[in-house]
């Protein structure tokens, strides 16, 4: 872990109330509330956090900067696993209790991180960030539980992942999952898979917060929920009007056109786009692009010489 101080972006010899006065900035700045889809907000804020139990605690403080416990708060001598416990003690978490300074090891000291940012969000404030220092990702909601850390993973979804609402994810085991991908989803959008994530004995699982990738390219461009392709058209259709094949999403189509049609006119047709929140669909917008034929014709160049 880096330095609790470069973290606060605090002087060593900073005041305490100049230290509580930095973690404030950065816990408003990176509280995953006012940064849902940003999984390095969430990185930043439990960065933060672990810093400020450190140097925002005087007793913790004092022990950093004698060099007694690390930037983690873990003693910086081997003893009994978790932090100095003695054995035959029978209180197997005494170690951790005494570098966190707290009766719980997975509670909040007073005045630590936990109060402020009640104090900043209200009373309502979703504890388990704060808990992550603890080797696990917090508690388990509703089970009473440590919870594993959560895992984030990227995902990449073209323009046909998008249509049927489903992408493939690599996780680092080598496994492929599957992951849902909720209509007019927006590129950077964290799609959370439960029990995903990482696993620790006697812990409730973590999750895997899929950040997804949106890769344009390929014959049609995404317009919000409409999309948008180019098709030939031929001169003869242009003049006279007709029928032109159209490419979709879910195969090719005819399209009528009138005549006299200019090239780059764009036509809507409905219902061929991207799903919707409103469990519709947006339209394919066809723009029509004139194209002279394949082999030369004696006759019309014969016409437009006339017309000179």
């Amino acid at each position: 872990m880096r330095d609790p101080y470069n973290i606060l972006g605090v002087d060593r010899s900073a005041p305490q109330k100049e230290i509580k006065s930095a973690f404030r900035k950065l816990a408003k700045k990176y509280h995953p509330d006012q940064n849902p889809d940003n999984p390095k907000a969430k990185e930043r804020f439990a960065e933060a956090n672990s810093a400020y139990e450190i140097v925002g605690d005087k007793k913790k403080r004092g022990q950093f900067d004698r060099g007694e416990i690390d930037g983690e708060g873990k003693e910086k001598f081997t003893g009994f696993p978790g932090g100095g416990g003695q054995p035959g003690s029978g209180d197997p978490f005494a170690g951790m209790r005494r570098q966190r300074g707290q009766a719980n090891p997975f509670g909040g000291n007073a005045g630590g991180p936990e109060d402020i940012l009640k104090e900043m969000f209200g009373s309502a404030f979703a504890s388990a960030q704060t808990q992550q220092n603890s080797g696990f990702g917090g508690m388990h909601p509703g089970q009473g539980r440590a919870k594993a850390a959560d895992i984030n993973l990227k995902a990449i979804a073209r323009i046909e992942d998008l249509a049927r609402g489903k992408t493939q994810v690599m996780f680092p085991d080598g496994r492929k999952v599957s992951v849902s991908i909720p209509p007019e989803a927006k590129d950077g959008q964290v799609i959370r898979l439960k029990g995903q994530g990482e696993t620790h004995p006697g812990a409730a699982p973590g999750d895997a917060l899929i950040t997804l990738v949106l890769r344009q390219g390929g014959k049609f461009e995404k317009r919000g929920n409409d999309l948008r392709v180019e098709a030939e058209l031929p001169l003869s259709i242009a003049v006279t009007g007709g029928k032109i094949t159209v490419d979709t999403l879910d195969g090719k189509l005819s399209l009528g056109v009138p005549a006299w049609t200019t090239s780059g006119k764009i036509f809507r047709v409905k219902g061929k786009g991207l799903p919707t929140k409103a469990k519709g669909m947006g339209d394919l917008l066809v723009r029509v692009i004139i194209s002279l034929p394949k082999e030369k014709d004696a006759d019309l160049a014969e016409l437009f010489e006339k017309r000179k």
